[in-house]
């Protein structure tokens, strides 16, 4: 059955039967790579994506419960890598098999659209679903603190560049 999807921006039509897991849409036809097949129960995180902005098991999600949600996997958070969670993972060294990191980011970049400045607590829970197998958790918690900073900081550039408004005329 045709179904039309908007992934990462970009409105696609895949041919795939209903109860195809999104997962399998992703990769195996739109060819997006990055989302990555762990364990098939919703169970580990490896798949996450986002549906309008929630963070959600693309094994699980038949394609025919996507709709009208746009759908965004880590090739779509930021095509330069520039997107604050990308950034501070780098900067943490966070990967280190890597394979988890992608639902990691994902999720990560879920809350922090939620709530700008997370506390552990906050973290540990929005995380809580994620496994890593490498055991990275200490330095994925201090890359989410940090990518609020860098967002924090960035929304303040970006206020500080917009041009003052015009002084009002007044009549003589």
């Amino acid at each position: 059955m045709p179904y039309t999807l908007t992934v990462n921006g970009r409105a696609s039509s895949v041919d795939v039967p209903a109860d195809m897991p999104l997962l399998w849409v992703i990769r195996d036809v739109l060819n997006l790579k990055g989302t990555k097949f762990g364990c098939g129960m919703a169970q580990c995180g490896a798949c996450t994506i986002h549906l309008d902005g929630e963070p959600t098991r693309a094994c699980v999600t038949p394609v025919s419960m996507v709709g009208t949600k746009k759908v965004t996997t880590i090739e779509g958070l930021s095509a330069d890598a520039t997107h604050p969670v990308q950034q501070a993972w780098m900067a943490h060294d966070v990967p280190q098999c890597g394979y988890c990191q992608a639902g990691q980011i994902m999720a990560a970049a879920a809350l922090l659209a939620k709530k700008a400045d997370p506390s552990d607590a906050d973290i540990d829970g929005a995380m809580a679903g994620n496994l890593c197998r490498c055991g990275t958790y200490i330095r994925i918690r201090a890359a989410i603190h940090d990518a609020a900073g860098r967002a924090r900081t960035s929304r303040r550039a970006a206020a500080d560049a917009k041009p003052a408004a015009p002084a009002p005329v007044t009549p003589r």
